[in-house]
């Protein structure tokens, strides 16, 4: 296979040129062994789903730790090395997206903390740098130098106020990636490619996904890396296209989605929200009235399929509300694409 180009921003510095790395078929074989994650929400057919692209980000960097250092201009020696782990920080709590953990024979042990970032937060450096400061602290022992690698779709969605930021921004350790200036997706190594489809705009994102299947057929040899990856594409497409029906977008890619996990997740998360939707259209006509707990319990399970685990503190405010502020929480958690949502709706309106 060929080496391609891709346009790589560092900081606030002119975007620059990198080569991207060969052997993309034994990454991507690696890449997306073990499928991927589904979500939902809105309404894909009869089965609710969105698009969930931290869930997607999440399985690439967890399969292959190295992919994300084919974003970066200058990857350490020993990238296919490192570890991919989301970690916890107690007192105070808080999660970090992705953190890189070199291997433990590496003696300059540069930790890469990563934040992929799909929607406007206006406090986004303020939480990543005092994140990733403090474990860097707390861990100081193991850890020589850091890098922080923040993902963004576009530059529209950057924080507006940078200010108070511009010596770490400008630094050679911070990295922001903006993806739709990384290059064209027929010039892109697979898994890259692969982030980029999640920003194509809808009108675009057939021509390429179908690109991509037809790639991905004839570059990787290996069968069960190549279903792996036509899969990932078919969900890409999925969460993409929510007004379309199963048969529209097999139409769409010429795929077959029945049995596709994407579709098997879809339909048993379609179940749990109609249940819950059930529940509260029921509650309204009076039918559930005086069952907050069973409420607030099917919330929670929501909650954990998407999110993952929901900790005490916030299980223990979920299930303080009151029936009107259950039925409200319901129909925002359907939007939420990140646990941190929830918190900032129970800080907005619960007590």
């Amino acid at each position: 296979m060929q080496e391609s180009k891709g346009r790589i921003n560092q900081g606030c510095c002119p975007q620059s040129e990198k080569i991207m790395p060969k052997g993309e078929e034994a990454l991507v074989s690696s890449l997306f062994f073990g499928g991927f994650m589904g979500r939902s929400g809105k309404s894909y057919g009869a089965i609710p789903i969105i698009m969930k692209r931290d869930s997607i980000f999440y399985r690439l960097f967890q399969q292959s730790p190295s992919l994300l250092f084919d974003l970066l201009e200058n990857p350490p020696d020993n990238a296919t090395e490192y570890r991919f782990d989301s970690v916890a920080v107690k007192e105070p709590k808080f999660e970090i997206d992705g953190v890189f953990l070199p291997p433990d024979n590496d003696s300059s042990g540069v930790i890469y903390f990563c934040e992929v970032q799909f929607q406007k937060d206006e406090r986004l450096y303020e939480r990543v740098f005092g994140e990733s400061f403090l474990y860097f602290y707390r861990q100081r022992e193991r850890f020589t130098d850091w890098q922080i690698v923040v993902i963004y779709p576009t530059r529209s969605l950057e924080q507006s106020n940078t200010h108070p930021y511009r010596a770490l921004l400008n630094c050679n350790q911070v990295h922001r990636i903006y993806l739709n200036e990384l290059g064209e997706i027929q010039q892109l190594p697979l898994g890259v490619a692969l982030m980029v489809l999640t920003t194509v705009e809808e009108t675009q994102a057939p021509e390429k996904a179908r690109y991509l299947l037809a790639r991905t057929q004839q570059q990787i040899a290996d069968p069960e890396a190549g279903r792996a990856i036509i899969e990932m594409i078919a969900t890409i497409m999925v969460y993409k296209f929510t007004n379309l029906s199963r048969q529209e977008v097999e139409a769409m890619l010429g795929l077959q989605l029945a049995d596709t996990r994407v579709y098997r997740e879809a339909k048993e998360e379609g179940r749990l929200e109609g249940q819950l939707e059930g529940r509260l259209e029921g509650r309204l006509e009076g039918r559930l009235e005086g069952r907050l707990e069973g409420e607030s319990a099917l919330i929670l399970r929501l909650l954990q399929r998407r999110f993952g685990a929901v900790d005490e503190v916030l299980t223990a405010r979920i299930q303080a509300l009151e029936i009107e502020q259950l039925e409200s929480l319901a129909e925002a958690l359907l939007d939420f694409t990140a646990l941190n949502d929830l918190v900032l709706w129970l800080n907005r309106y619960s007590l």
